[in-house]
């Protein structure tokens, strides 16, 4: 599928909640939920320098929405994130029934930029949403943020 203006103007968001986690020792991570009136319910940046590695954005978006929302109003949500999700929060994800998930950046474009920085590998698997998650809706990566979300990772470890 095709962005929409509205799809690029939420992935905008979530590359400048990149950059706040970035500013506060976070991995540059940042997501936003958005109901079908394309109003965002909730945003969030990863927040996993504390020593928690599951608080990741796309995480805290599934949890708000089983707090917040209805099944029937969860189906109905776009989950806009810079990164595509990891194993985890497709998973989440799929077990509490979002939506859409439209991503920046792909788990490939990570792998090979943290290979670049010389960042050891993470403990869980690089796999692609739909191979967590086969029945969900997925739209990425969106090419025009690729420069400026990996400047983010190399501020974030080259330049430390």
């Amino acid at each position: 599928m095709t962005l929409s203006d509205a799809d690029r103007r939420h992935l905008a968001r979530c590359v400048e909640l990149a950059g706040k986690a970035v500013a506060h020792g976070d991995d540059p991570f940042g997501s936003l939920l958005v109901d079908a009136d394309d109003t965002v319910l909730f945003e969030d940046r990863n927040r996993a320098g504390d020593g928690d590695a599951t608080r990741h954005p796309e995480f805290a978006i599934t949890q708000w929405a089983v707090a917040n929302l209805s099944p029937a109003q969860r189906v109905r949500t776009t989950v806009y994130t810079s990164g595509e999700h990891c194993a985890m929060c497709a998973a989440a994800h799929a077990w509490v029934g979002l939506g859409r998930i439209v991503y920046a950046s792909s788990a490939a474009q990570l792998t090979d930029w943290l290979r670049e920085l010389q960042v050891p590998a993470a403990p869980v698997a690089p796999l692609p949403i739909t191979t967590v998650a086969p029945r969900t809706v997925v739209d990425g990566p969106a090419p025009e943020f690729e420069a400026d979300l990996k400047a983010l990772f190399r501020a974030r470890y080259q330049d430390r």
